[in-house]
């Protein structure tokens, strides 16, 4: 059985609960897209973690954990998250591809000078290098993990080659200081020795687990809205957060892909600039802010407060198509225990009509919300395991949603922890 399980939204969905659950079953699990930029936020036995870069099976003896070749590899975070866990007496079994092209320090310093270039216009990076570092790596001007272990005359010439590049842009448009060749140079031998214990062929790895039947887990980063091409543009991230990438990110054939989970959040929340018509302010948006999540919704690498918003159907229903969903896995229904009413937003006023098919951004800067308020169950469903035991109308709330996405909704979360899950029969 091959799974993805990626998210329908802006990102922020829960995905980093079902991807550890999912992982008990597994053999194999895999990072296949995206850098530190996002995390996951896991609360096991061995405590609370957010996991940024790492896949989600970490905490499982039995699994491999492939950081494969679609992924932006800041090798220093990759030490300090294993460090981390080693504290915790936690070693996992971790494969990095050779394939994988790895975010230099210039292409944080990039990324932080641009957005202070930008000014009022940024674009709300998280200034992890994510945007320089895939313009570098289809300008075919990255650093792969297996050049590291190349000749160092080799890797010399292409750091000079890069430096030069590189400085013109960063002394004459962000007037700051050059970058040092030899500076670069270390780094990247530094690098060579971290990364030699997990280097491997990833490529035959997968391949060579998919004929042998293996139990893989294909886990996203972001949601469907943040996607370069599906998404908010030019709000988004710089890779494909859908399930389909997995097929170019980790060298998954397409076919072998059985199941598509797509999470989806009760309400909406983001990170970072971007239309998002159900947003919500003041009062109303501290409210369900700080009745969100674990402790409140406030991201797992940034630490910002999330935007908040009511649960919007035409995005979640868009967002499950372009992934390709097959189930849904509706996540933290549980925050909304304390509303009387809960507006759900069932379209979009853009120019006097009304739709409910979600359109490129152009038109989507001009959507209004059009929402439709629901009845609230103003009790707390933590600690409830059948379906049937939830409130007449949080059941009510969670089919209205199946309804208008016509997806089923197989799973649904109810508290923060591994168990806080209800399985739904469809």
């Amino acid at each position: 059985m091959i799974r993805a399980i990626v998210g329908a939204n802006w990102g922020d969905e829960g995905k980093g609960k079902l991807t550890d659950m999912f992982a008990a079953e597994s053999d194999i699990v895999i990072r296949f897209q995206g850098g530190s930029n996002a995390g996951h936020t896991i609360i096991n036995n061995f405590g609370k973690f957010a996991l940024h870069q790492l896949p989600s099976g970490v905490f499982y003896k039995h699994i491999t954990n492939v950081i494969s070749n679609g992924v932006a590899l800041n090798v220093d975070n990759f030490k300090k998250e294993l460090d981390s866990l080693k504290e915790k007496n936690i070693y996992p079994n971790i494969i990095v591809s050779d394939r994988a092209c790895i975010v230099m320090p210039y292409h944080i310093l990039l990324d932080v000078y641009e957005e202070e270039r930008l000014g009022k216009a940024q674009f709300g990076s998280t200034k992890s290098g994510i945007a320089p570092f895939y313009s570098d790596k289809f300008s075919k001007i990255g650093f792969q993990v297996s050049e590291l272990y190349d000749t160092e005359e080799n890797l010399k010439a292409k750091v000079s080659h890069i430096v030069k590049l590189k400085n013109l842009l960063i002394e004459h448009i962000y007037n700051k200081p050059a970058l040092d060749e030899d500076e670069i140079f270390n780094k990247l031998i530094e690098y060579r020795e971290i990364l030699r214990p997990y280097v491997r062929d990833t490529v035959s790895f997968i391949h060579n687990s998919c004929k042998e039947g293996k139990n893989i887990l294909l886990e996203g980063q972001l949601g469907s809205l943040k996607d370069t091409d599906f998404g908010i543009y030019p709000m988004v991230t710089s890779s494909n957060t859908i399930a389909g990438y997995a097929c170019a990110g980790a060298g998954i054939p397409p076919y072998c892909i059985e199941k598509i989970t797509a999470v989806v959040k009760a309400y909406s929340s983001a990170v970072g600039a971007g239309e998002f018509v159900s947003e919500i302010f003041g009062k109303e948006a501290d409210e369900l802010r700080n009745h969100g999540g674990d402790k409140g919704e406030y991201g797992a690498t940034t630490g910002r407060a999330r935007r908040m918003g009511w649960l919007d159907l035409v995005a979640s229903k868009y967002g499950c198509e372009v992934q390709g969903a097959t189930e849904i896995a509706f996540t933290v229904i549980d925050a909304l225990g304390y509303l009387d009413k809960i507006p759900v937003c069932v379209g979009y006023e853009i120019d006097g009509k009304i739709t409910d098919k979600f359109p490129p951004t152009v038109q989507l800067k001009k959507a209004k919300p059009v929402l439709e308020v629901l009845d609230g169950w103003k009790c707390d469903i933590k600690g409830i395991k059948n379906y049937d035991d939830l409130p007449l109308n949080c059941r009510k709330y969670i089919e209205f949603a199946e309804k208008f996405i016509n997806i089923p909704i197989t799973m649904i979360s109810n508290g923060p922890r591994r168990e806080d899950i209800i399985f739904r029969n469809k």
